[in-house]
């Protein structure tokens, strides 16, 4: 397979047939919020592509490129929010072969080295993962690192298809690719509504000071996303916890509180100040949605009986307990007494009637 360098718009023309496409990309994202595109990688039927998105508008190329096929990727779930300014709305039919993997029975997080050697016997450099993608030209090793990067993806996409058809498990890989796809999509355009939840050591808290806190979370993500710096630059989880808490006095004190902040300057101080200062509303109280706090007494010793439940399910199917349910989701159970959104699906058609007796009544 020879790679075709793409660098300008019509100079791509995408293929006909709908036989799958494999997709890669890289990116750099050291100091921003949003990923920085460097390289898209495309192959097609022997045909491969390396476009460029510093040199031109790849989004009209891309879109063409991925429409009406499957998408074949490894790990997508980061490159698809590299991808996703420029795809937007596009059909996009995702066949992400780590989770393919993981469902015929190969184990969590298989890396893509790792799978092309076990299911096809090629050895695959690794040695410019960390390279300087933003940097023109390119090294040849970078060339040939991106083009083996899609260059077998065809191939494990019979394989594991296949396997998945064998199995009867094409349906859950399907609706497991969907969901990450729409995953993506959301968090492009939508940030948390609740963001306080993921804070369970909060979840004593007087509501005043969780309303604080969901104001400072809300505020960092939308901050975080207009100046393209990470998150933890503008206001790590230390400071936002201990500010909802107990809030500056006064501009001054919050200075001091905040050094070390590295994105956080004046003007974003006095934001945050205002937003800490205001009054809370009983519009905010009533929208205020409760966090789920630690498993404690009857519930952590639900947590235990449920857990050892998925690790029987996940043993019998041979699949990895994490895959088939998350602690995280399985404590989510326990406290709320409430089936989670991630267990919809073929996990709830697996699960629920063996988890939904040993829920706290």
């Amino acid at each position: 397979m020879s790679a075709a360098w793409i660098d300008h718009g019509n100079a791509l023309s995408p293929p006909r047939a709908r036989e799958p496409v494999g997709l890669d990309t890289e990116f750099m994202r050291r100091n921003t919020f949003f990923p920085k595109l460097a390289l898209v990688q495309a192959a097609h039927t022997g045909d491969c592509w390396l476009i460029d998105p510093l040199a031109y508008d790849t989004s009209g190329d891309l879109r063409a490129l991925v429409s009406d096929r499957p998408c074949v990727m490894h790990s997508a779930s980061e490159d698809l929010e590299a991808l996703a300014p420029l795809l937007g709305d596009t059909v996009f039919e995702l066949f992400d072969t780590q989770v393919a993997a993981a469902l015929c029975g190969m184990g969590p997080g298989l890396s893509y080295q790792k799978l092309v050697a076990t299911l096809l016997g090629i050895d695959i450099p690794k040695d410019e993962t960390r390279s300087d993608w933003l940097q023109r030209p390119l090294t040849a090793r970078q060339l040939d690192y991106a083009e083996q990067d899609v260059a077998h993806l065809a191939a494990l996409h019979d394989t594991l298809s296949a396997d998945l058809q064998r199995r009867g498990r094409t349906r859950w890989h399907a609706e497991d690719c969907a969901r990450m796809v729409e995953r993506t999509r959301r968090n492009q355009t939508q940030a948390d509504p609740q963001p306080q939840r993921a804070f369970a050591g909060a979840a004593d808290w007087p509501p005043e000071a969780q309303i604080r806190l969901k104001r400072a979370l809300q505020w960092r993500d939308a901050t975080a996303r207009k100046l393209d710096r990470p998150r933890p630059w503008i206001l790590d989880d230390a400071h936002a916890l201990a500010l909802a808490q107990q809030p500056a006095r006064t501009p001054q004190e919050l200075f001091e509180r905040v050094q070390g902040q590295r994105a956080l300057r004046g003007p974003q101080r006095n934001e945050l100040f205002a937003l800490l200062q205001e009054p809370v509303t009983p519009e905010e109280l009533a929208d205020l949605a409760p966090i789920p706090p630690a498993p404690k007494g009857e519930a952590k010793r639900a947590v235990d009986a449920m857990r050892g439940v998925v690790q029987n399910v996940a043993a019998r199917l041979d699949l990895p307990a994490g895959l088939l349910c998350p602690r995280r989701l399985i404590e989510e159970l326990a406290v709320t007494r409430s089936w989670p959104a991630g267990l919809e699906g073929w996990r709830r058609s697996l699960l629920e009637a063996e988890l939904a007796p040993l829920v706290p009544g």
